[in-house]
């Protein structure tokens, strides 16, 4: 599979992993702050944005194809970067093969995922279509976001009613739900019929991890991202009150922050082995 990507920089090399519905635009709230400093590597995954899919295909085929992207890139050693189901994907990078990877920033995501989404109505649907046409034709506008975007699926998501965070929905959240093929959605749905369960080997990740969570995320639990936290040996946790799972989107100021700070409390992430190119 030969996917799309988009790379920025000329630093550390730190590979950027979307989550479901995405691509790798979406993870522009991290490269265009990164890339001045680190080489940020965002691919769209298999099924998703520009990497289109040959047929049907499982998880393992991401690991696969994410590993020979790093080979054709001839990157040895990396940092990771991932969201939502990006971030279960680095987890499983880590664990295939722990020595390739410096670190691992995970954002709204967890090693036995839970959620906490209701039910929703006809109503709920009808006022997404809405919120979604309306944003994307006019970004941010706050009637909008009051009377649709708070009483529709968005509401789920998105604790922080901003414009800012709807302008994301707008030039990269709608564009991405577009592109992620019907293989991408029947793929993601069989592994989780299957359960998702790898708490018991996160004693195998050495490298520094920083975890961050939004209090509000029904998709991803807080408390099932404070699970994963605790299991990995050398992980910083974080979780950000009155946010949701695109907090990323909400309080990317903040965020950026945090994230800064633990690079520079752990700088051999990014600078292990720049002579050698390899984490080992």
């Amino acid at each position: 599979m030969n996917l799309n990507v988009e790379i920025r920089g000329e630093g550390f090399p730190l590979l950027c992993l979307h989550g479901h519905p995405g691509s790798g635009r979406c993870m522009s709230v991290f490269t265009e702050y990164l890339s001045p400093h680190w080489q940020t590597i965002a691919p769209d995954l298999r099924g998703y944005g520009k990497s289109r899919p040959l047929g049907n295909f499982s998880m393992n085929d991401h690991l696969n194809d994410l590993e020979e992207l790093l080979d054709k890139l001839q990157i040895k050693c990396c940092l990771l970067l991932g969201w939502s189901l990006g971030g279960i994907l680095a987890l499983e990078l880590a664990l295939r093969n722990p020595q390739r990877y410096s670190g691992l920033i995970l954002i709204a995501t967890a090693a036995r995922p839970r959620g906490s989404h209701p039910r929703v109505g006809w109503q709920c649907m009808l006022n997404t279509g809405l919120a979604g046409v309306i944003n994307s034709v006019i970004p941010g506008w706050q009637w909008n976001i009051d009377v649709f975007g708070r009483n529709s699926l968005f509401g789920y998501l998105i604790q922080q009613h901003t414009p800012q965070a709807y302008r994301y929905l707008a030039r990269e959240g709608n564009p991405a739900y577009v592109q992620t093929s019907l293989t991408a959605h029947r793929a993601l749905n069989t592994a989780l019929r299957k359960g998702y369960n790898r708490l018991g080997d996160l004693e195998l990740i050495q490298a520094p991890c920083l975890m961050l969570a939004g209090e509000r995320d029904r998709h991803i639990t807080a408390e099932s991202s404070r699970e994963t936290a605790q299991k990995l040996k050398n992980c910083q946790w974080h979780c950000y009150p009155n946010t949701a799972h695109l907090f990323p989107w909400e309080i990317p100021t903040q965020m950026l922050a945090d994230i800064d700070r633990w690079l520079a409390t752990h700088p051999q992430v990014g600078a292990i082995a720049r002579k050698e190119k390899s984490c080992s």
